[in-house]
């Protein structure tokens, strides 16, 4: 195989983007429809998923030459679909996980993926996908930096509150009389 321009350009690409990814997971997209295929991007790209088709060789070679080791036959063989965040480390197994839930499909199988440099295996990419995703994370941390401000604000109103109630009575014990 002859390595031309064009090759060694696709390959510096390839390792660019997987440089600044936080995250990206490896398919073998074999039997989807068009349909089923369109439905997925759309669902890839509205999650900021970069979802695409890749040549193993290609991806092979750019993940040696960031030092990724482990990309062997078991993650790219048949043909290959990547899908990168560069932002959300949950979102592409995420997506991955609930469009083949959703959609019953046993035919888009996940091979495995890299996180943070890390190799990590299609079971690894399940449990990921069951994580909350960061702004659940970052609602639920409000949440609990809010509940002690909310119930010291309860406790004070109530007073006050019962203060009124207090005084009421006095104003219409006074009118009664």
């Amino acid at each position: 195989m002859a390595v031309t321009k064009e090759k060694m350009a696709a390959v510096a690409e390839i390792k660019e983007k997987l440089e600044q990814a936080k995250v990206f997971i490896l398919a073998d997209y074999r039997g989807l429809t068009v349909a089923q295929d369109t439905k997925f991007r759309t669902k890839m790209r509205e999650a900021g998923v970069e979802y695409s088709v890749v040549k193993n060789a290609r991806l092979r070679i750019a993940a040696e030459e960031l030092g990724i080791e482990g990309l062997d036959a078991q993650f790219l063989s048949g043909p290959t679909a990547i899908a990168i965040s560069y932002t959300d480390p949950v979102a592409p197994a995420k997506v991955l996980n609930d469009f083949v839930r959703e959609n019953r499909l046993q035919l888009l199988q996940v091979k495995g993926g890299v996180l943070d440099g890390k190799l990590i295996d299609a079971n690894s990419v399940k449990a990921l996908a069951t994580l909350p995703s960061k702004e659940e994370l970052l609602a639920k941390a409000l949440g609990s930096m809010q509940a002690p401000i909310s119930g010291f604000v309860n406790v004070l109103s109530g007073t006050v509150r019962n203060l009124v109630y207090a005084l009421e009575a006095v104003r219409k014990q006074k009118e009664s009389a």
